[in-house]
């Protein structure tokens, strides 16, 4: 199967779950108002305990046992082979659709949560929000409005040089020069309505898990600003 073919397409948000830690209420989360369900290879195990059959198993299958595997229809099971990428990127560069809610992803293996988030960055026209114990992640688009409680917490990390501006922040990120092995901007402090811009792709973000709602919306908003394929 080419790299680039589409194996789930839709016009609503598409879950993901991953063969990570599942956390109580994490694919109900990953599944409000979701119009497919696809699993990144052992995820489908979860996915199926929890009454779930995915609508598509991508991945190499080295994490999907026979037993698993025989509960599935043969017509969702969509292997592919090469192991030069995670299962996540496997499945998020073959789903085309406006959001993608992934669970199953953080917890655990720390060189595993760090190919999640590499995936992210590369693939910045597949927006995704990853579900964790208690933070969403995301890669930023260019802007983003969210109306978080004063108080809460927003940690800001780059995978690539990147710089930006801010509203809403007790330590304003303007004219700081972020970059993996530079400044970061971790455990922030929102005393506003949160309004973030940056001038390129690279920068992860982290919010309270509660704001997830919000994140989504903004990411569905119609008029969200959005990285062109060449940036970066």
């Amino acid at each position: 199967m080419g790299k680039k073919a589409i194996i789930v397409s839709r016009r609503g948000v598409v879950a993901l779950i991953g063969g990570g830690q599942i956390d109580a209420g994490d694919i109900d989360l990953a599944l409000t108002d979701s119009t497919a369900l696809v699993a990144a290879d052992g995820g489908a195990r979860a996915a199926l305990d929890q009454g779930h059959v995915p609508d598509a198993v991508i991945g190499d299958f080295d994490s999907l046992d026979g037993e698993t595997a025989a509960r599935l229809p043969a017509d969702r099971l969509f292997p592919i082979r090469e192991q030069d990428s995670t299962d996540f990127d496997k499945a998020l560069r073959h789903i085309a659709a406006p959001l993608v809610l992934a669970a199953g992803f953080l917890g655990g293996r720390v060189d595993h949560q760090l190919a999640v988030l590499n995936t992210l960055v590369r693939r910045k026209t597949s927006p995704c929000i990853l579900i964790g114990a208690r933070e969403v992640i995301f890669h930023a688009p260019p802007e983003i409005r969210l109306a978080l409680d004063p108080g809460a917490t927003v940690s800001l990390f780059p995978l690539a040089p990147v710089m930006g501006r801010s509203d809403g922040l007790r330590w304003p990120i303007d004219g700081i020069a972020f970059a993996p092995d530079g400044a970061v901007g971790t455990s922030n402090e929102v005393t506003g309505p949160v309004h973030l811009r940056f001038d390129d792709p690279g920068m992860i973000v982290m919010v309270p898990r509660a704001a997830i709602g919000q994140v989504r919306q903004a990411f569905l908003a119609p008029d969200r600003a959005r990285w062109p394929a060449r940036a970066g």
